[in-house]
């Protein structure tokens, strides 16, 4: 039999000592960790819904207003106010009918607010300098207030909201 070098580089049992495994106090540690991140998460995750439904109201007024630019570029004019939002997804049959309405529409569907209520739309006739607008009257459903119940408009939006 002849002597191998590298038969003495072969593992060994493994030393004697700690077993595998945490301590009690490395969980302790953990669990106090994990303690202190949620009770700093919470607050915050707390706050995120109003935050949510007003970051979803800006981002419905960014996509109708789209749709709108889109019926307008295809028919030359917005819908009226009497046609309503409804002319983005159904053709309207009221005067002054669309020449070139997309097929299909220019929204599947209409959105609701957050709040469940539909959004308000007022044609070029019946503003202020000819523009559209769509409002959502807030957590409320009634024009004004503050906070949740604010009325969110499309006019009001910045160019970095929704």
């Amino acid at each position: 039999m002849s002597w191998n070098p590298s038969a003495s580089s072969l593992p060994t049992s493994p030393p004697r000592g700690r077993a595998g495994g945490f301590t009690l106090i490395e969980i302790m540690v953990v669990v106090v960790i994990i303690g202190i991140l949620v009770a700093f998460a919470v607050p915050n995750i707390m706050d995120n819904p109003e935050k949510a439904r007003l970051t979803k109201a800006r981002h419905d007024l960014r996509t109708i207003e789209n749709a709108l630019a889109m019926y307008k570029l295809d028919n030359f004019r917005y819908p009226t106010t009497a046609q309503g939002l409804e002319a983005l997804v159904k053709r309207p049959d009221t005067p002054p009918e669309p020449e070139n309405w997309q097929d299909g529409g220019y929204l599947r569907e209409l959105p609701m607010d957050p709040w469940g209520h539909p959004y308000k739309y007022l044609g070029p006739q019946d503003t202020d300098g000819g523009r559209v607008e769509i409002v959502t009257l807030g957590a409320d459903g009634r024009p004004g207030g503050e906070g949740a119940d604010a009325d969110i408009s499309s006019l009001n939006l910045q160019p970095d909201e929704g």
